[in-house]
């Protein structure tokens, strides 16, 4: 548990020997205490991925200078240093399926998730009542072919407005544009009803009903211009079975969509998840 003293310091950096002993002589140097240490080397790419959770200081100004010239010695590509208390700020979008979002604000004013959110958009208005019952701001904003990208340059303006650090798409049943996937690069979290096998278009569950699986599951990634298919955060699944009906598969799926998205933000919330090209690294 971070208490308001500790620290995150994450990396990624070309892969050599002695990374490991610079950052953590530089940490004990200063006197700070190494509470969690997680890396990784990627033999395929040569990337280096390191996590460090340290305490108790309550600046960090002293190490930034040393830091940044260990971040120009070892080349990183990515590099943050931040309090473990701090809240990234989250806009989170939803259509019509609310389970999601029900479940992240939950855990959220529950102290389940480290995050702060500071408003909801949703093209329908259905979830107004629930994002008034916690005292979130709600955004109503409708979308047509014709007023996708008067739509999302709002949701633009709003994430600049705000300083928002992460989109989560709760079931928001649109296709984002490349414009609004390359301004928020990694830093969109969508959840997939990703059924193994898979069943794409309208009314998935019932598909899978059809065809009698056994398993079904879901996949949180981050978001790309190419639909469905970026790096994956995480995925689970449940086993079902011939006397299921299409609606118990759909409550069976919400569970796992629910519980996988909530997985996937904790852990980004926490310093945990990495982009690594198509892939990612996660240290949970």
């Amino acid at each position: 548990m971070a208490n308001n003293n500790d620290h995150y310091l994450t990396l990624s950096c070309p892969d050599k020997p002695g990374i490991v002993h610079a950052v953590t002589g530089l940490l004990a140097k200063h006197s700070l205490n190494i509470l969690d240490l997680q890396q990784f080397s990627d033999r395929t790419s040569e990337k280096f991925f390191m996590r460090v959770h340290f305490g108790h200081a309550e600046s960090t100004a002293h190490i930034q200078g040393p830091m940044a010239e260990l971040k120009s010695e070892l080349k990183m590509d990515y590099y943050e240093l931040r309090p473990a208390s701090e809240k990234p700020k989250v806009l989170i979008m939803v259509s019509k399926i609310g389970h999601c979002l029900n479940d992240l604000l939950f855990r959220t004013k529950n102290n389940k998730l480290g995050i702060d959110v500071p408003l909801i958009v949703s093209n329908h208005p259905d979830f107004k009542p629930l994002a008034e019952s916690y005292n979130i701001p709600f955004h109503h904003l409708p979308v047509n072919k014709d007023t996708k990208l008067e739509q999302e340059r709002a949701i633009l303006d709003l994430i600049k407005q705000h300083d928002i650090d992460l989109v989560v798409l709760a079931r928001y049943m649109q296709v984002l544009t490349p414009g609004l996937c390359e301004a928020m690069s990694g830093k969109i979290i969508n959840i997939h009803h990703s059924f193994l096998p898979s069943f794409k278009g309208a009314k998935p569950y019932h598909q899978a009903h059809e065809r009698g699986v056994k398993i079904i599951g879901a996949t949180a990634h981050f978001v790309t211009a190419d639909l469905d298919e970026g790096p994956i955060i995480e995925q689970r699944v449940a086993r079902v079975d011939h006397a299921m009906s299409p609606k118990e598969l759909v409550e069976e799926g919400s569970n796992v969509e629910s519980q996988v998205l909530a997985a996937a933000v904790k852990w980004w919330s926490e310093k945990r998840v990495f982009l690594n090209g198509t892939k990612t690294v996660v240290f949970n």
